[in-house]
C-alpha cells in the first residue's frame, strides 16, 4: 500500500480590517494547536514586509511563540528570506531556537525579497546585490551549523553543530538547480507560482547530487485548500483569498476581506484569469472534491509532502477546513497507485 503523505501548514497570519497583529497571531496559534491535534506535521511562518495586512513580518520570532504554545508538531520558517539577513544572525537566532525546542526547528530559506524593492533596499541597507550572493550566503550559514568550524574566526553559538534541516524554498529553476546542486529538500511555492512547478520538479529529482548513502530528493509541494461542508460554501469561503489575490496583481495590500458571493463586480476577465492560473494548485470543495483533486496531483506529480495555505476569513471555518484537508489526505493511502 502507499505510504501516507506527510502533509504541513504554512502560515501568514493574515490580519483583518478591524485586527490588530495581536489578533492574526492569536488565531495563529490557535491554528497551530488544531493543527497539531489534527496530524500536521509542520507549522510555517512566512517572511513578508511593508504589508500592513501580513502579521508575519518575522517569522524566528513567531516561531518561539508557535512553538510555546504547541508540544509536538514542527516549526519553521517558510521562509527567511536569506538576502534580508546577515548568516550569522540567522544561525544564531535558528540556533537558540533549536536549543530551546530540540528536535522540532526547521530552517527554510528562500532568495525573494518578500516585499517591494524599495523596501529590499532598506532592508539590506541599499544593497540590493545581496540576492546574488545567496549562494555564498547559503555556504556560510551551513558553515555556522557545521561542526567543522571550530577553528574559524567567527562562529555562531549556540547553532554549532545543532542538527536543523535546512529546506530550499523556491519558484523558479535557479532554485531548483540550487537544490538538486546541495541535495537539500526543495519547497516549492506552486500555490502562487505554479508556472514552473512541473520543470523545476523534475529537474530537481533528475539532478539531485546525493553526497551520502541514502541521500534522496525530497520534494514539498505548497497548495491552497478550503475545504467545507458543500461546494457552494468552499467557493465561498474562497473568495477572500481571491479578493486578496485581486490586490496582489493590482499592486495594492488589502486585509482578509469577508467572503462574497460572486466577485464579477470586482474583477475583471482578464483579472480573473490571472488569478486563476496564479492559483492553478488550489482544491476547493466539500470532502470528495477535495480528496479526489488532491489524489490527482499527488498520482501526477509525486510530492514528497503537502504544505497547506488556506485564507480564509472566518477562523472557525479554517479549522474546519484544515481538519477536513488533513482527513482527505489521510484516507489517500490506499487509492494510490506506488511510486515509480
Amino acid at each position: 500500500m502507499q505510504r501516507a503523505i506527510p502533509f504541513s501548514v504554512l502560515e501568514l497570519a493574515l490580519l483583518k480590517k478591524e485586527d490588530t497583529a495581536a489578533d492574526a497571531y492569536r488565531r495563529s496559534l490557535e491554528l497551530a494547536r488544531h493543527a497539531e491535534n489534527q496530524g500536521y506535521k509542520r507549522f510555517w511562518l512566512a517572511e513578508h514586509h511593508n504589508m500592513p495586512w501580513v502579521g508575519s513580518s518575522a517569522p524566528t520570532i513567531l516561531m518561539g511563540y508557535i512553538a510555546q504554545g504547541t508540544r509536538r508538531i514542527r516549526v519553521g520558517s517558510g521562509g527567511i528570506m536569506l538576502p534580508n539577513h546577515s548568516p550569522l544572525v540567522v544561525a544564531e537566532q535558528i540556533g537558540t531556537l533549536e536549543s530551546l525546542y530540540p528536535g522540532r526547528i526547521d530552517l527554510g530559506f528562500g532568495r525573494a525579497p518578500g516585499t517591494d524593492q524599495r523596501t529590499a533596499a532598506s532592508l539590506r541597507r541599499g544593497r540590493l546585490e545581496t540576492v546574488q550572493e545567496f549562494p555564498q550566503d547559503l555556504e556560510e550559514l551551513q558553515g555556522y551549523f557545521s561542526e567543522e568550524n571550530l577553528d574559524s574566526p567567527v562562529r555562531a553559538f549556540p547553532a554549532e553543530g545543532l542538527p536543523v534541516p535546512f529546506y530550499l524554498l523556491g519558484s523558479s529553476m535557479d532554485s531548483a538547480r540550487l537544490a538538486a546542486a546541495k541535495a537539500m529538500p526543495y519547497v516549492f511555492a506552486s500555490h502562487f507560482a505554479p508556472t514552473y512547478f512541473q520543470q523545476a520538479a523534475s529537474y530537481y529529482r533528475r539532478h539531485f547530487r546525493a553526497y551520502s548513502p541514502g541521500s534522496r530528493p525530497y520534494l514539498i509541494a505548497c497548495i491552497n485548500v478550503v475545504a467545507a461542508e458543500s461546494q457552494n460554501e468552499a467557493e465561498f469561503l474562497n473568495s477572500s483569498f481571491y479578493q486578496m489575490a485581486l490586490g496582489i496583481i493590482r499592486g495594492r495590500s488589502v486585509p482578509l476581506a469577508a467572503p462574497v458571493a460572486s466577485m464579477d463586480a470586482l474583477w475583471t476577465a482578464q483579472e480573473a484569469a490571472a488569478i486563476r492560473h496564479m492559483t492553478t494548485y488550489s482544491f476547493v470543495g466539500d470532502f470528495d472534491r477535495v480528496k479526489n483533486g488532491l489524489a490527482a496531483f499527488v498520482r501526477e506529480h509525486r510530492p514528497d509532502e503537502l504544505m497547506i495555505s488556506s485564507s480564509i476569513y472566518d477562523q472557525e471555518k479554517r479549522l474546519t477546513s484544515y481538519a477536513l484537508a488533513a482527513q482527505a489526505i489521510q484516507s489517500l493511502s490506499g487509492s494510490l497507485q506506488p511510486k515509480v
